[in-house]
């Protein structure tokens, strides 16, 4: 049974940065695609990042095209998420999930909150 978890929200300045981790665990990390999500208080959850990890292919949506970066760290089965220039519509809960093709979402991990204030 494959697992997920993520670290790394807070409080952030607008303008600032943070940097999101997902690890996964119990399954071949190399199998998989992974992908970063948000939703927004009153809003659908919706596609930030997707990368698959065998190859490094990558996905951003525009809101956060040149922004964030996406990157796989193969030794300690960790994705992060680097998000820079963060602005107030950034704040949201943050999810990571295993993803298949077309980074659509199977397994989710719990979700990390990012706040970003003016």
């Amino acid at each position: 049974e494959v697992q997920v978890e993520e670290s790394g929200g807070g409080l952030a300045q607008a303008g600032g940065s943070l940097r999101l981790s997902c690890v996964t665990s119990g399954d071949t990390f190399s199998d998989h695609g992974i992908g970063w999500f948000r939703q927004a208080p009153g809003k659908e959850r919706k596609a930030v990042a997707c990368v698959t990890v065998d190859d490094g292919f990558t996905y951003y949506s525009d809101p956060v095209k040149a922004r964030f970066i996406i990157s796989v760290d193969r030794a300690r089965n960790t994705v992060f998420l680097q998000m820079n220039n963060l602005k107030r519509e950034d704040t949201a809960v943050y999810y990571c999930a295993v993803v298949g093709p077309s980074c659509v979402p199977h397994i989710w991990g719990q979700g990390t909150q990012v706040t970003v204030v003016s």
